[in-house]
């Protein structure tokens, strides 16, 4: 179903950092979504988001930089809300959608460097969200296993 590009990259190694979801959790170290290292990056990344939008002028602020931070603040929203759900499949939902709202965020960040509010070296910001990406895809990909073939 992965397409080509970035969705088809990803280290397979990023299954040992996420746990696959709350039926596997008996004995883990992952009692609640605060234990996730994807909703402890995504947490990191709305951080930078903030500290990189106080800067700009008030109408940026308003314009650009609001949508920057409420996509930014979606993805750990999404990620311990998809948690907390009581199904796999939920789970995987909202795994979506924190995947969706990334790449939104992704795209602010580009768009704020073609316009010039974010200097080159936010290339790590951008890397960053690259990193919580290949984290979600390992996530919705071991979601997708427990479900197994769908309707």
């Amino acid at each position: 179903m992965e397409g080509p590009g970035l969705r088809a990259q990803g280290p397979e190694s990023c299954f040992d950092m996420i746990a696959e979801d709350r039926e596997g959790y008996a004995g883990a170290a992952v009692s609640s979504f605060r234990d996730l290292i994807a909703w402890q990056k995504a947490m990191d990344l709305v951080e930078q988001i903030f500290g990189l939008t106080r800067r700009w002028s008030i109408s940026d602020q308003y314009g650009l930089g609001n949508q920057l931070r409420r996509s930014a603040v979606s993805i750990p929203a999404n990620i311990a809300e998809g948690f907390e759900r009581r199904s796999t499949r939920e789970y995987l939902r909202y795994i979506a959608i924190a995947s969706g709202s990334l790449a939104e965020c992704e795209t602010h960040v580009l768009i704020a460097q073609r316009v010039g509010l974010a200097e080159p070296e936010h290339d790590a910001l951008v890397d960053r969200i690259r990193e919580i990406g290949r984290i979600l895809r390992g996530i919705e990909r071991s979601l997708g296993r427990k479900l197994g073939p769908g309707p």
